[in-house]
């Protein structure tokens, strides 16, 4: 309808017709799979066979499973482990090539190569790096730091650890991004005010530019952690479908994997430990809230 201006009335839900297409995959894709991982959860269903509703015995189950503690385990050292790491190191690397000097174009290239490669590659890479004779091993044993190689791949403490190192390592360039868009909104004057009063590298460092980026790590903590509770691949290719020397480097998707897959795969319980699961990451993200919150305050 045409207003005496030329202007044209719209009628209230004419914005939401553009969110339809969106909000339809949201439901499609996540919402509904969201909600039937729910209701499996709640049956003995298996791959072959459709289940019948056993309330919260898969729960129960998991609980008393001593495989699922270990796995808990594994993902809560793995994220407490890696999460600090990714927070750090990204930023100190995003210090190191923030600066404008010849050639700094090529090293922010090469810090996110990694990113960029596939997860399936760079595990197998540094599958030859770890394996007993593999080239850091090799180096270890002619600088004669040991004496026999060590078993990186063979060891479900070192297997777990390995994997860490990984994960760190595809994540620098990652997150180092994340701090140079954080580092670009700092005002050259702070560093300048700082450096008159007498301050040196490391004090500007402390009491500037980590204080002026600490939402973002704050975003970083929260992302690294989520993606460290859900880690499967680098476990998987550096230890076997077994997750290490008896299952002992499994992680809670890993246990997934191994408890709904097959032909005699129970889908109810590995849904039931894919719950547990999100509740898990549930409490770190709203940790991670809780303290942007309390940083904002």
């Amino acid at each position: 309808m045409e207003t005496e201006h030329g202007l044209v009335h719209r009628r209230w839900w004419t914005p939401y017709l553009f969110l339809l297409p969106g909000l339809a995959m949201v439901l499609t894709f996540s919402f509904w799979p969201f909600v039937n991982t729910v209701i499996l959860s709640l049956t003995d269903a298996q791959i072959l066979r459709g289940g019948t509703f056993v309330g919260f015995d898969n729960y129960l189950r998991a609980l008393d499973d001593p495989a699922f503690w270990t796995a808990v385990l594994n993902s809560v050292l793995y994220t407490v482990v890696v999460v600090p790491a990714l927070v750090l190191l990204p930023l100190a690397l995003a210090v190191l090539v923030e600066r404008k000097i010849p050639g700094i174009g090529f090293f922010r290239s090469a810090f996110y190569t990694p990113v960029i490669a596939s997860a399936v590659v760079v595990g197998l890479m540094w599958q030859w790096l770890l394996r007993s004779d593999g080239l850091i091993n090799t180096v270890l044993g002619r600088v004669r730091i040991v004496s026999e190689p060590l078993p990186f791949l063979t060891d479900g403490t070192l297997l777990l650890f390995s994997a860490m190192i990984v994960t760190v390592w595809k994540g620098l360039g990652y997150y180092m991004v994340f701090y140079l868009a954080a580092l670009g909104n700092v005002p050259p004057s702070l560093h300048e005010a700082a450096a008159i009063d007498g301050a040196g590298v490391l004090r500007r460092f402390l009491h500037v530019t980590i204080p002026s980026v600490k939402p973002m790590m704050l975003l970083v903590g929260t992302l690294s952690a989520i993606s460290a509770l859900r880690v499967f691949t680098e476990v998987y290719i550096l230890g076997g479908e077994s997750g290490g020397p008896g299952g002992e480097s499994r992680t809670l998707p890993f246990l997934v994997r191994e408890v709904g897959l097959g032909f005699a795969g129970e889908t109810g319980y590995a849904a039931a430990i894919s719950i547990l699961l999100f509740l898990l990451t549930l409490v770190f993200s709203l940790l991670g809230h809780r303290l942007s919150k309390g940083d904002e305050r």
